[in-house]
């Protein structure tokens, strides 16, 4: 299969009228969003999922988008990889970079097809977009023992970087792939070296955020969690004023058992976390709230 989106729509620009592509009923009401209701494909594609099924979602997806739209939820971050066509589809003036807000690299082996920890090299590849820049990265995926499970050949032909906070990289330095390793002690150090980096620059921008980049006193997610605070991700939404053509966010909490043996077996080796059920409720009004922050940021940063 080429490596390219698999969505044959039209790209278009992307107006600040939010739209929540809602799987999971994670996303709580936003102001004039429009909802696409896709819970019947909750199993077929959370966590992951074969090349065909992903492609009959986005098809099933297309066929219900509004002609227009801003920032799109997709729920919990088991959907990241819907970022993938999202990203392909968006309209920009010329080749554009895409910033990925995240704990995990989201750029590791997965044999299967596509899923929530593997799409990033898919957009790697897209030949409109420059780079692709994971910030915040603070889980083991890039230690030294999982490294070989993270697809090399993005970082070693400059298409994709990693900026850590707290992790050893060494690793990368004995494979000559320093150059596409930023590493930082504190999420602080990180987020302003970025925005110094950004300051004059003009290349259009996608924007994609999974919330489990923040710290978990921020807001609880579905996945084990970095050590941003709010104020850092705005100060990185902030450094891309006036430039944003595209935007999705990831990281809202739901509960759900997969019926699918190989995804509960997986899941169980990514260590992703049990939900409290009792606390559900008290962290999806937390990340409501949160969403209607990033929200109205994103909104400004894109006005220019």
């Amino acid at each position: 299969m080429p490596d390219r989106p698999p969505s044959a729509l039209s790209p278009q620009p992307c107006p600040p009228a939010p739209l929540v592509l809602d799987f999971d009923r994670s996303v709580g009401a936003l102001p004039d969003a429009h909802v696409v209701d896709l819970g019947d494909w909750q199993e077929a594609i959370r966590f992951g999922c074969t090349l065909r099924r992903f492609r009959n979602v986005v098809r099933a997806i297309e066929t219900r988008l509004p002609p227009s739209y801003g920032t799109v939820f997709l729920g919990s971050g088991d959907y990241h990889h819907l970022s993938w066509p999202l990203i392909g589809r968006c309209a920009a003036p010329a080749p554009f970079e895409v910033v990925v807000f995240d704990n995990h690299p989201d750029n590791m082996r997965f044999p299967f097809g596509v899923h929530c920890g593997s799409w990033v090299r898919k957009v790697a590849l897209l030949p409109q977009v420059v780079r692709v820049r994971v910030l915040g990265i603070g889980s083991a995926d890039v230690s030294a023992a999982h490294a070989w499970e993270n697809y090399l050949t993005p970082l070693r032909r400059g298409k994709l970087e990693y900026w850590t906070v707290g992790v050893d990289t060494g690793w990368s330095r004995r494979l000559g792939l320093q150059s596409a390793f930023r590493g930082f002690d504190t999420p602080q150090a990180l987020v302003e070296r970025f925005a110094e980096e950004q300051r004059g620059s003009t290349v259009p921008v996608y924007l994609s955020i999974d919330k489990d980049v923040l710290s978990p006193e921020v807001a609880h997610t579905n996945w084990d969690q970095g050590r941003m605070l709010e104020a850092d991700l705005a100060r990185g939404i902030d450094a891309l004023h006036g430039r944003l053509v595209g935007s999705d966010i990831t990281g809202d909490v739901s509960a759900y058992r997969y019926r699918t043996w190989w995804k509960r077996k997986l899941s169980a080796l990514d260590e992703q976390p049990e939900i409290d059920a009792a606390q559900l409720a008290q962290w999806q009004a937390q990340q409501h709230a949160l969403n209607l922050r990033l929200l109205e940021r994103i909104e400004a940063a894109t006005r220019g």
